[in-house]
């Protein structure tokens, strides 16, 4: 929103007036307040006016051509509210601008409608003012990494985000599938609209179906009254279809219409009903493998893949996981009230080595954990749970001569070369051990040598190598 930026109320009902004026300003919103008597327009661009709430009665007494004055003074924001009667047209001249909210008044729909279009005004204003470095910021800012596989996402992400093609996101479970389809409506010409998501997996399969269509009242039992799916919820905005590898072979060809035609039909209806609705969908299983099974038609697959994306998993951009959990660590501090300052260098390199399985939900999950149980102070790798040390990478020390000087010089008392030599040969077998895991005969062939004699010499130096 723009700086000191006011919410207008036009009303010639005083009582409604006052109270409204009263509810927002006690929520912190700058408010000016007035009769239709006065210079409408004048006080609009005076008070550099966001947002207006105004009867519909009263809009029509200050001008009849008002949908075109407003749309001269943008970027101003407009809630309609009050009442149903003629506001459709209103609407019709301006939908993604016009919130409608009908008489008695409730006040918590009343402050939501507004939030939701300080939010709509908010992404105007990027996207009038800023362009791509702000569609960069909020990607960096919903997508957290800086490495180049994250910025190669984040290319791929604002060129699609400018076309209506149909996306298919794949990745491993946990690496941020929806963040990337969310990123993507928000920079659409469709951010104004609903995001819809549904996890086709969670869903029962004998409720998807109603769930995603809707259904007309009796057309089952417990169909009490007509309900809207998921693509009328959806229309003019997106359709986030997650999971979409668990799909039943009967849905799969009704999604297969509506991506063809642009048409559905509820559950026990006699007629289509017309949709626009871009869809995204995710899944963390290969869907060609699929297609080869017959477990996911062919068809379908090349409708979804119109424009393809993989999401790197985190072991692919481990340089992201310092930020990732500088990221998580502010977040719990503050939703937990707890002061942990930050986790030791060894304890980074630790989790910079692990593999990740879960992704970032497993990371983000591991530092919620430890800011409750760690409450203050550092994270040290005796902080960790036992899994994350067990797989520690040992980090081989400098390779150093025993006795000597950092630079290798000979020390002015002289040293035992034997001696050094010997430490010099055991520190070389145990950093070879470390880097192989253990294993001997990896470690002897890093040294050049056999196992058998590399046995021989951990025997006799009386070594012994432990993986933790």
């Amino acid at each position: 929103m723009r700086e000191n930026g006011t919410i207008f109320i036009a009303d010639n009902d005083v009582k409604t007036r006052d109270l409204v004026s009263a509810f927002l300003t006690y929520q912190g919103y700058c408010i000016t307040a007035a009769e239709t008597d006065v210079p409408f327009f004048d006080t609009l661009l005076k008070n550099n006016v966001d947002i207006i709430i105004a009867d519909l009665v009263c809009l029509r007494l200050i001008a009849p051509d008002f949908m075109e004055r407003m749309t001269a003074i943008n970027p101003l924001m407009v809630l309609i509210g009050y009442g149903d009667t003629g506001a459709a047209e209103y609407k019709k001249a301006d939908s993604d601008s016009v919130f409608t909210l009908p008489k008695p008044l409730n006040l918590d729909e009343l402050e939501s409608l507004v939030m939701r279009a300080r939010e709509y005004q908010s992404m105007k204003m990027f996207d009038r003012e800023a362009g791509a470095s702000v569609q960069n910021q909020l990607l960096s800012t919903t997508m957290i990494g800086t490495s180049a596989p994250m910025l190669a996402l984040f290319e791929m992400i604002t060129k699609v985000a400018a076309s209506n093609a149909t996306v298919l996101i794949q990745g491993e479970s946990g690496t941020g599938k929806e963040l990337a389809a969310r990123a993507i409506h928000q920079l659409s010409d469709r951010h104004g609209k609903n995001f819809v998501p549904v996890n086709c997996a969670a869903i029962p399969d004998d409720l998807l179906e109603s769930e995603l269509f809707g259904h007309v009242k009796g057309s089952f039992t417990g169909a009490y009254a007509n309900r809207a799916g998921r693509f009328e919820m959806a229309d003019k905005g997106t359709l986030f279809l997650d999971e979409i590898g668990d799909m039943k072979a009967n849905l799969q060809v009704k999604l297969l219409r509506v991506l063809q035609n642009r048409e559905f039909e509820p559950v026990g209806a006699s007629k289509s009903q017309k949709v626009d609705v871009r869809i995204v969908a995710a899944t963390n299983k290969n869907l060609e493998e699929l297609v080869i099974t017959r477990d996911f038609r062919e068809d379908l697959y090349y409708r979804l893949s119109v424009i393809p994306i993989i999401i790197p998993p985190l072991r692919e951009r481990r340089e992201d996981i310092p930020l990732l959990i500088h990221t998580f660590l502010t977040r719990f501090n503050a939703d937990k009230r707890n002061a942990v300052k930050g986790f030791s260098r060894d304890t980074l390199e630790i989790l910079c080595a692990y593999e990740w399985p879960g992704n970032i939900r497993e990371l983000e999950n591991l530092v919620e954990r430890l800011v409750i149980l760690k409450g203050s102070g550092v994270i040290v790798p005796d902080d960790l749970p036992e899994k994350y040390l067990s797989g520690k990478v040992l980090q081989p020390a400098l390779v150093q001569l025993p006795g000597l000087q950092a630079d290798n010089l000979l020390p002015e008392g002289g040293i035992c070369l034997n001696s050094a030599v010997d430490e010099f040969e055991n520190n070389l077998i145990m950093q070879a051990l470390a880097r192989s895991g253990g294993n001997k005969k990896e470690a002897a062939l890093l040294l050049n040598l056999k196992r058998t004699t590399l046995i021989e010499k951990l025997k006799k130096k009386n070594l012994a190598f432990s993986e933790d």
